[in-house]
């Protein structure tokens, strides 16, 4: 189980919207259940989030940096970290 810190709950608490049309938390526990049920994974930096999606299978190879944090499923951290929460 992975822990995620108090950063990363309420940043997607804040940015849900982004990825799902309805809130599908609205406290830090029920964040914390969720991203835990589809395996959110938190990056160190734009070049984890690059090998992630790689990793998945992912077709990003004409994609800049910038175009892949403006994914839907990548939530940008105040710590220069990133969520990459997959719906």
């Amino acid at each position: 189980m992975y822990e995620y810190d108090e950063e990363v709950l309420d940043t997607f608490l804040e940015n849900q919207s982004q990825l799902f049309p309805e809130n599908v938390a609205d406290t830090p526990e029920a964040a914390e259940e969720f991203l835990e049920d589809c395996m959110a994974v938190v990056c160190k930096n734009i070049k984890d989030v690059r090998d992630y999606f790689d990793e998945a299978g992912a077709d990003i190879s004409g994609m800049s940096d910038d175009e892949l944090i403006e994914q839907s499923e990548v939530f940008s951290l105040p710590s220069g970290r990133f969520l990459i929460v997959e719906g």
